[in-house]
């Protein structure tokens, strides 16, 4: 298997924060989910994976090349949180600068993307709303034939309709195998719905790089009283937080550990809930 994305010992060190050795691959023909709270260090990954900022240390390679040459550039789409392009301009105008900039611009995708999201031609970005705006980023990243987007909280904004649109537009994407997607979110929900790994940074460092259905369909969480906590085997334990009434335990193989412990409550975890237990329990 290809990557269209490799990371290996990725380190860059602010004031008060140090991304610390992250390393995750992007499979050709994926879709890898970014996930992590606010601070957690996702934005500056894709920020040095665009050499927006000075990597320290590691190797970013994406689509097999180590240097990030006018070519490689081409062949990706980007839509970050917020304004991606000239206030100035309508999309009237961008299409003319668009063409300029990518050899590979398809106008006649562009037009019709636009019209598809009932975006206005001649009106000026900077009276769009957020949601215009993240719609018109993702046109962008779409007409230029990417081999590989990178998404920074592309679906922020957007109300329920056209962010399912949307995910169905990257589905889509992903059905030509060189093509590949590594999209940052804080709604999980999204991500469950179309990611094919979830990668989890908290304070700098990769703490998990797995297959989305192995979080699905193998993880859960314990629910015990203090009495059943105290007779667990610990190393069954991934992290714990104790509750008002009860322990909240996650675990990494419900039906091993249902077995095992046949009297106790165990439910499915959301990415959000193994995210927030990583986040607020203790090991």
């Amino acid at each position: 298997m290809t990557n269209a994305l490799m990371i290996s010992g990725l380190t860059k060190t602010y004031k008060d924060f140090i991304l610390d050795h992250v390393s995750f691959t992007v499979p050709s023909g994926s879709i890898v989910g970014l996930i992590g709270e606010n601070g957690a260090g996702k934005s500056t990954t894709i920020n040095a994976i665009l050499g927006l900022i000075q990597k320290e240390a590691g190797v970013v390679s994406i689509l097999e090349k180590e240097e990030l040459n006018k070519e490689i550039k081409e062949q990706i789409g980007v839509v970050f949180d917020g304004s991606n392009y000239p206030e100035i301009l309508s999309p009237k105008k961008l299409n003319q600068v668009m063409k300029n900039i990518y050899k590979l611009w398809d106008e006649q995708m562009y037009f019709h993307l636009l019209k598809q999201f009932s975006l206005p031609i001649d009106k000026k970005i900077k009276q769009f709303s957020k949601g215009m705006k993240m719609k018109l980023a993702i046109t962008v990243a779409f007409s230029h034939h990417s081999k590989l987007l990178l998404l920074d909280e592309a679906t922020s904004g957007l109300d329920p309709v056209i962010r399912d649109d949307i995910l169905d537009m990257l589905l889509d994407f992903v059905q030509e195998e060189e093509h590949s997607i590594l999209v940052s979110s804080h709604i999980t929900s999204d991500l469950e719905k179309i990611a094919d790994y979830i990668i989890f940074i908290h304070k700098g460092k990769v703490v998990f790089f797995k297959p989305k259905d192995e979080l699905m369909e193998q993880y859960g969480i314990m629910k015990c009283g203090a009495a059943q906590f105290d007779a667990l085997d610990k190393s069954d334990i991934i992290v714990y937080r104790k509750m008002d009434y009860e322990w909240q335990i996650l675990i990494s193989n419900r039906e091993k550990m249902q077995k095992k412990y046949a009297k106790a409550m165990i439910v499915p975890a959301t990415i959000d809930e193994i995210m927030l237990l990583y986040v607020k329990g203790e090991k």
